[in-house]
């Protein structure tokens, strides 16, 4: 299956075009090879730095319940300077003990020989069933095979080696026009299931050959997961295995100061594709037909949070959602279990269309309506009494499809 084409809430800046060629950035090689973790397929993916002084910057799941990977990662990696990246698909090497920390430990290093770097400028990560130990052989076998393959347009097998439920690779590239010259950025990404963000529930590999301080690397990619992966839900389910990396190899020779106009623009490219990402990642909802966006306004920002989550993850709105139902009582129900206490006045609107008023039906054409949320997406807004906070949560509809995919998903 094709990703979908760009969806209504992109955000496009004139000084960023996609860029089509398949190359990474310069001083990125990526690979994607057949460890034998998943029957068949691509399951083993290698990305590698050439360039010594590359920075970078990492984030990882909330989950009380971390796996291996990302244990290993925050104990034994430097996050601020990772120059080669190892992730597997097919066994998430998660509630494994010890021995899937040893195994995970035993790739890091062996990932570092292969490639030349010191072990604690490796990053490991893993995806795919939970509470099955990972044979680390046939990863360390792998990566023999995957080094060989590298090559600066081998990012699309890196993202076809990361997946598991997914309908289709999700893959981002963009050439950046600054002040002190032009950088590109590219992205490969995975997730359709378990994804409920603590932070980000999904993996996310960024590269750009701007040269960054390990400083605005982490504030940069800090601020776009706030406003790109932590605004999506498909199942109201948190990872274990949650992790996004930033690497720049400075490569092209453009510095990025702080607080500086050029920072400001990477800033919004950056924003702009991890957003797109989140939107792929929410298209790509396992089973999923529709996509939702709920707009929530008031004056306090902890109670527009939590009725933005509410509707977003209530299985009612999705079911809905799914089969193109303008069922506006479900987002109230959803709205007011959020937020308990004495009667709430709250408008709903769907499309732009005024459903509810002051907690009350309102005044619209249901059969506009009706055709309104037949769209591939579809946008709800609720507002809250006062005003001086706003949220957005994007989320996916739930149908057959997600059942079936979840009932068998180890068999």
């Amino acid at each position: 299956m094709n990703p979908p084409g760009p969806s209504r809430w992109s955000i496009v800046h004139p000084h960023v075009t996609p860029a089509t060629d398949g190359l990474l950035p310069g001083g990125f090689l990526a690979s994607g090879v057949h460890a034998g973790i998943k029957p068949e397929g691509l399951d083993l993916g290698l990305i590698v730095s050439t360039e010594p002084e590359t920075t970078s910057a990492a984030r990882f799941t909330a989950s009380s319940i971390v796996a291996a990977p990302v244990e290993l990662c925050r104990r034994r990696t430097r996050l601020d300077a990772i120059r080669t990246i190892v992730a597997n698909s097919g066994n998430a090497n998660a509630a494994t003990g010890n021995l899937g920390f040893e195994q995970a430990a035993k790739v890091q290093g062996a990932a570092g020989l292969v490639g030349g770097v010191r072990e604690d400028q490796v990053a490991v990560a893993s995806t795919g069933v939970i509470g099955v130990q990972l044979d680390g052989q046939k990863l360390i076998r792998g990566l023999t095979r995957a080094n060989d393959e590298l090559r600066r347009d081998g990012g699309g097998d890196f993202a076809t080696a990361i997946r598991t439920t997914d309908a289709f690779p999700k893959q981002a590239a963009a050439d950046v026009a600054l002040p002190s010259g032009t950088v590109r950025i590219t992205a490969q990404a995975k997730g359709a299931g378990m994804i409920q963000p603590g932070f980000a529930t999904m993996l996310c590999f960024v590269q750009t050959d701007a040269a960054l301080q390990a400083a605005t690397a982490d504030l940069l990619l800090g601020v776009c997961v706030k406003r790109s992966f932590e605004r999506i839900s498909v199942d109201g389910q948190l990872s274990t295995n949650d992790t996004v990396i930033l690497q720049a190899s400075g490569a092209s020779g453009v510095a990025i100061a702080p607080e500086s106009e050029d920072e400001l623009r990477f800033g919004e490219a950056l924003d702009a594709m991890l957003r797109d990402l989140a939107l792929l990642i929410v298209r790509d909802g396992e089973g999923a037909a529709r996509v939702g966006r709920i707009v929530v306004r008031g004056r306090d920002a902890e109670e527009v949070e939590r009725a933005a989550r509410a509707v977003a993850n209530s299985p009612l709105v999705k079911t809905a959602l799914h089969g193109g139902d303008p069922n506006w009582g479900r987002i109230a129900q959803a709205v007011g279990a959020a937020l308990p206490g004495p009667p709430l006045p709250i408008d709903i609107a769907i499309e732009g269309m005024p459903v509810c008023r002051a907690s009350a039906a309102g005044r619209f054409d249901l059969a506009e309506l009706e055709r309104a949320v037949q769209r591939d997406e579809v946008e709800y807004e609720v507002t809250l009494p006062g005003e001086g906070a706003e949220t957005e949560v994007f989320f996916s509809d739930l149908g057959h499809g997600y059942v079936t995919i979840n009932a068998e998903y180890t068999t």
